[in-house]
């Protein structure tokens, strides 16, 4: 299996390298709890196409090592950039899911855009879901830390009980078995506990917003009308507002799964982004 050394303390990080190795590339940064199998649906036939799609393990995720340390936002983006540079990768379309957002616009803003040319934003929670002065609307901090707090109590339940919204699955168009749901209930347990509360705590924290006023390359923000883990208004439609070169596609009853339930029509996005001039 492919690995590679984190350039922050060398934690042993797993990645998949599908496709032509001279093919258009694009790097998948995952959300959390999920490895890379999350992007099957994208990655795979985009890959037979002819793209090179790329896909990082986040650390404590996947087949990534399990550590403790090296879950400040910092830390995640340099991993992310490790991964370009290990493999030398150019004119990258970055693309990233949930909390993967903000690791990709922290790598983009701490090491630049040498090897990235487009940027897209799945399903984000860039800028941030937490009231702050650039966010007066946003969620009530103590809110976030109760939620944290029940998450941490019994994080099975969690994952259990919040698929169906986490995928809209009452909403029309949104057809998925039974056998996939549960088989991704499953894969969030391969996250270790460390890691995922360490991201939840990362979120409850973020402000993204003087960052992405600084994104200097073309990025697309696909975001669901009924996403109830990262609603549009405080997310998504405020990175497409911040972002100098932004386009905003919004899917009819896409939740936060949208990968998954909108498959086809995230897949052709992102098939036309990548071999945008």
């Amino acid at each position: 299996m492919p690995y590679f050394a984190s350039p922050v303390d060398g934690t042993r990080l797993h990645y998949v390298d599908h496709g032509p190795a001279d093919g258009p590339v694009l790097v998948f940064v995952n959300s959390a709890y999920f490895g890379t199998d999350m992007w099957e649906a994208q990655t795979i036939p985009l890959a037979e196409e002819g793209f090179r799609c790329v896909g990082l393990d986040r650390r404590g995720h996947g087949r990534s090592d399990d550590v403790w340390g090296g879950f400040d936002l910092d830390s995640l983006a340099d991993d992310v950039q490790g991964l370009l540079d290990h493999l030398d990768l150019r004119g990258v379309t970055l693309v990233a899911h949930s909390v993967g957002t903000v690791e990709a616009v922290r790598c983009l803003t701490r090491h630049g855009t040498e090897r990235v040319d487009r940027l897209a934003l799945v399903s984000g929670v860039a800028p941030g879901l937490v009231r702050c002065a650039d966010h007066p609307d946003g969620l009530e901090p103590e809110a976030m830390r109760a939620f944290n707090d029940t998450v941490r109590r019994d994080r099975s339940a969690f994952f259990a009980d919040g698929a169906d919204s986490f995928f809209a699955r009452d909403l029309p168009g949104n057809e998925l078995s039974d056998a996939y749901v549960q088989s991704m209930v499953r894969a969030c347990h391969v996250s270790t506990p460390r890691a995922g509360t360490a991201l939840r705590e990362l979120i409850a924290g973020l402000n993204m917003a003087p960052e992405i006023t600084k994104l200097d390359l073309p990025v697309l923000v696909i975001h669901g009308t009924h996403d109830t883990s990262a609603p549009l208004e405080l997310t998504g439609r405020r990175t497409a507002e911040l972002a100098p070169d932004a386009t905003l596609k919004v899917y009819d009853n896409g939740g936060h799964g949208l990968f998954a339930t909108h498959a086809g029509q995230l897949t052709s996005d992102l098939r036309d982004f990548a071999s945008a001039g």
